[in-house]
């Protein structure tokens, strides 16, 4: 079980894109309080094709949904849009490392 549903409009990434940001060497986390009467936490990953080919951004997104399983339901805020924008430096950083900034990020954006 992963403890989050998945964002697909377009019109919920831009409406999270207004919350609260933290930027890291490897991805910028997005948070914003959707303000309804669900507690239901929603993450949605975005890669551009600056940062590389399919098979990179991919790796990365796989990278960041291990991520999102593992701490998104204990650190994240219920009610709340959680959007993970990778970054150029994400791939090549080590996965504790990246572990680490969310960790950071999470308890700053939802603490």
């Amino acid at each position: 079980m992963r403890g989050y549903s998945v964002i697909t409009k377009r019109s919920d990434f831009l409406t999270a894109n207004r919350g609260k940001r933290y930027a890291t060497p490897g991805f910028v986390l997005l948070v914003k309080d959707r303000q309804d009467e669900t507690a239901e936490i929603r993450l949605g990953i975005t890669i551009t094709k600056k940062v590389g080919n399919a098979v990179i951004r991919n790796r990365m997104r796989r990278r960041f949904r291990a991520l999102a399983q593992e701490m998104l339901a204990d650190k994240g805020k219920a009610g709340a849009d959680h959007i993970l924008i990778g970054r150029d430096s994400g791939i090549e950083r080590d996965f504790d490392a990246l572990r680490s900034d969310m960790v950071k990020a999470l308890g700053k954006l939802c603490g």
